[in-house]
Formats: structure tokens, sequence, C-alpha cells
């Protein structure tokens, strides 16, 4: 297997101090603080490891602080409930004793019932487009040095975004993008697993999209953004070493914050999940407009 998708994939086996408390490391990926999918994915696991028999749902997360990626982060399961379809979760992340996330899961013993789906966008294919990195090694001049590591380095999946990359001058383009997602090399069929994974990667690219209206781009330094908290919708199965079409749209921005909506579809148009997403996007202006948080506020 690919080191890097290894690597994670070890990440997100957590170490069983008790029976409800658990232990994970962290990951410098070229971000100020640990990568929330990183985050939310542990607290799934953490999770997963206290339920027999039943599958997740769906999660519910808030970012409290940012993570240290030099400390690791422990992990405290509350046994909500146990009903006799469904599990709830609740679980706290903690890092120098203190709060860094809050996650809620659901959980149900699986069962046939009512379908419906929404209609998987009509873009183009995965094949002939450029990954992320390769197209961001293009426009290395054009990307802050700050960011340049964590627009370039190798990652566990690659990222092929159907609508054209433009580093250098941000332009005024409606709140949507297409990417297309999947691990780089084959994994074990595992259902927790993919369903952990897909969390990480749920975490990339969605809040970015509320930038577009703007002609704002965080790789320009334009905009301080954090996410602020961050729910998912699992579907049904998914495989993370086939392709994923990540559709994701921003319905709104206001209030210095941002909200972006995600569908997860497969190639063959099954949507296996959903997503949602708000975050912080503080424009930075020189003169001081609009205000900047006092010193010491967490955000």
């Amino acid at each position: 297997m690919h080191p890097v998708l290894e690597d994670l994939i070890g990440l997100l086996r957590l170490e069983r101090i008790e029976e409800n408390i658990f232990r994970g490391d962290s990951r410098d990926i070229g971000s100020p603080q640990v990568f929330g999918g990183q985050v939310i994915g542990q607290a799934l696991s953490a999770a997963q490891n206290t339920v027999e028999g039943r599958v997740a749902h769906s999660l519910h997360s808030y970012f409290l602080r940012r993570g240290d990626v030099n400390s690791p982060i422990i992990y405290e399961v509350d046994r909500a409930r146990d009903g006799g379809s469904f599990s709830n979760r609740r679980v706290v992340a903690i890092q120098h004793g203190r709060p860094i996330l809050n996650l809620a899961a659901s959980f149900q013993v699986p069962e046939e019932g009512l379908a419906h789906q929404a209609e998987m966008p009509n873009v183009p294919g995965p094949d002939g487009l450029k990954d992320l990195t390769d197209v961001a090694k293009e426009m290395l001049e054009c990307i802050p040095s700050v960011l340049r590591r964590f627009m370039t380095e190798k990652r566990p999946f690659e990222f092929r975004h159907v609508e054209p990359l433009d580093f250098e001058v941000p332009k005024i383009l409606p709140p949507r993008k297409h990417v297309w997602i999947k691990a780089v090399d084959a994994l074990p069929d595992n259902p927790v697993l993919h369903q952990n994974l897909l969390t990480y990667v749920s975490d990339y690219e969605l809040l970015g999209t509320a930038t577009f209206p703007h002609g704002l781009s965080f790789t320009r330094g334009s905009v301080i953004m954090a996410s602020l908290d961050h729910a998912l919708w699992f579907h049904g199965d998914v495989k993370m070493d086939e392709w994923l079409l990540y559709a994701i749209d921003s319905p709104n921005a206001s209030g210095a914050r941002g909200l972006a909506r995600g569908q997860i579809f497969t190639q063959d148009g099954r949507l296996v999940a959903s997503t949602t997403q708000e975050g912080l996007m503080r424009v930075v202006d020189p003169d001081g407009w609009p205000p900047r948080s006092k010193p010491g506020s967490q955000k």
C-alpha cells in the first residue's frame, strides 16, 4: 500500500486507554493546526469502537480550539443511548486538558425502507483531469510560501477538479465546484474504515466554495478561514478506492461566516453521503475593516 495512505489508516486506528477513552496521534500536513478532518475521523473511530452491529448514519461536530500537531489527542466517549435500532455516542476530543472538538454520532441497525435521491450533476469524469498537487506545482510562484507545502505535498487521496483552478488572480465565480476524489491505492474491504476515510476527506474543499462570489482566496492571504462545525450523513456503502464526485455549493455567507453543502456520488450516480459546514470567513483589510477580533478570542 502507498505509504501516505497506510499512515493515514494507522492514524485513524486509535489506542484504547480505558473502556471509553482512546488516544490518537496527529500529522502535520502543512496547515497551521491539526487538520479538522483528522479530528473528526478519529472521533468517529472512537465512537465506532464502542458500538457493535450498527452502522454510523450521521455525525455532527463543533470545532472548539485549534489542535496542536505536536501532541496526541485524547477521545472520551459517552455511551449516551443504545435503543432497539439506534445508538448515540457523544465524543469529546481533548488536548492539553482542554476540549478541541465535540462530536455526536448516531448508529443504526441496517434495515430496508423507502428510497430516493438527488440526481448526480452532469459533469466530466475524472479521466484526463489533473490532480490538485500537479496543478499547484505548475503555479508555485502564485502560491504564498507558507501555503506551498500544504498545496503541493502528496496526500492519501487524489483530487481532480472539474472546474479549472487559478491561484494567480481569484475571479468572481458562482459558489459551486465539483471535485473527483479517490484514495491513491487499493484498500481493505472494511466498511468502517471506508466511513472513517470519507469522514476525513469530507473536510477538504468545502468552505472555500463560499469565497467564490467575492473574488477571494485563502491561498492569496486575503481572507482568514476556520471551520466552525461539520455535519455528515452516510446514505449507503462507500468505496474510497473508487472515484467519488464531491459536488459542493454555498447557499449563503453572512456575519463573517460562510455556509457550504456537499453531495458525494459514486461514478455511476449513486448518492452515498451529504455534508454541511459553516466556517469563519474574515476578510483581511490593511486599513482595518472589517474589525478584527480582540486579542485572546478563540476565532
